[in-house]
């Protein structure tokens, strides 16, 4: 039986199975932090890659955003082989490691920022979850970065698939922490519980949920009624920061971390959007402190790799 994600070490993550992560985050009882980084832009230490600076800053579980299978780039990492790039990234952390993957067909995205241009080896298709799980990723978080168009349509259709052929290798998460793009899915219909009940019924595990006070109408009252239902109905959540308040104050994100906690969400996540490519390294501890106090939060910072 899985520790709590509190108590594991390097070596726990390295013997874990799908379910064994599942069960150990749900025992820690919202506690657990994911931090979303990008690979592809220079990282805040120069040499450093963002996911070992935001594993030595306390998260548990990491995310790699605009991470692309076909052409893995992560900056900062050492010389080596393409496919061996989230083996390295774990090797590096001793973390659980996943990727978001979007939804959406070519040439159907959304006018955007050329910062969040699409690839082909970012779009969420079958080939590209499975050169993932190859790849050794534990989790893929079904989702859209800005403007790009994802319908929750298109991400139930996606989950179904991913459950039908990759169902019990990984981790599927999926939801939406702003309206990427899609405005008649903005504010309270980002998602509503009848996407709950969708979602988890296409194979989602976990659920991904804004944080309250993340975007316009979204309330705690709000989430805490999603959470509970995707509880009841046997799923774990993510609230989300993404809507670049992750490089707020941190006075801001203590609160936003109390609203999350008192949502009754799994997994906290903070997004890329300090300066840009994580989030502010101060509000990482800050959002760790605020959840689950000054031991954790240092017993995370402190324990070695090699254990």
């Amino acid at each position: 039986m899985a520790k709590r994600i509190l108590d594991c070490y390097s070596s726990d993550f390295e013997n874990f199975s799908k379910y064994d992560l599942l069960d150990a985050i749900a025992k820690s009882e919202g506690r657990t932090i994911a931090c979303e980084t990008i690979g592809t832009i220079r990282p805040m230490l120069g040499d450093i890659t963002n996911a070992e600076f935001v594993s030595a800053l306390g998260a548990d579980i990491l995310l790699l955003n605009m991470f692309d299978v076909n052409q893995p780039e992560i900056q900062g990492l050492p010389a080596g082989k393409s496919d061996d790039t989230i083996r390295l990234v774990k090797r590096l952390t001793g973390r659980p490691v996943g990727i978001n993957l979007e939804p959406v067909a070519p040439g159907e995205e959304a006018e955007t920022d050329p910062l969040w241009k699409m690839s082909q080896g970012r779009r969420a298709t079958l080939e590209n979850a499975r050169r993932a799980c190859q790849m050794g990723v534990d989790m893929i978080l079904l989702t859209g970065n800005p403007g790009m168009g994802v319908s929750k349509e298109a991400i139930e259709n996606t989950l179904k698939q991913y459950k039908e052929h990759l169902g019990d290798k990984i981790i599927l998460a999926a939801g939406k922490m702003h309206a990427a793009g899609v405005l008649s899915e903005a504010a309270e219909r980002i998602i509503t519980k009848d996407d709950v009940k969708r979602f988890r019924k296409a194979g989602a595990d976990i659920l991904l949920f804004p944080a309250p006070a993340t975007v316009p109408g979204i309330t705690t009252e709000y989430i805490k009624e999603l959470v509970s239902y995707a509880h009841s109905l046997g799923a774990l959540t993510i609230t989300a920061i993404g809507t670049s308040q992750e490089g707020a104050h941190t006075d801001t994100i203590r609160q936003l971390a109390l609203m999350c906690k008192m949502t009754g969400t799994d997994i906290h996540h903070l997004g890329d959007a300090g300066y840009a490519g994580m989030s502010l390294p101060e509000n990482i501890q800050a959002y760790s402190v605020a959840i689950r106090g000054i031991r954790h939060t240092y017993h995370r910072m402190a324990a070695s790799i090699r254990r």
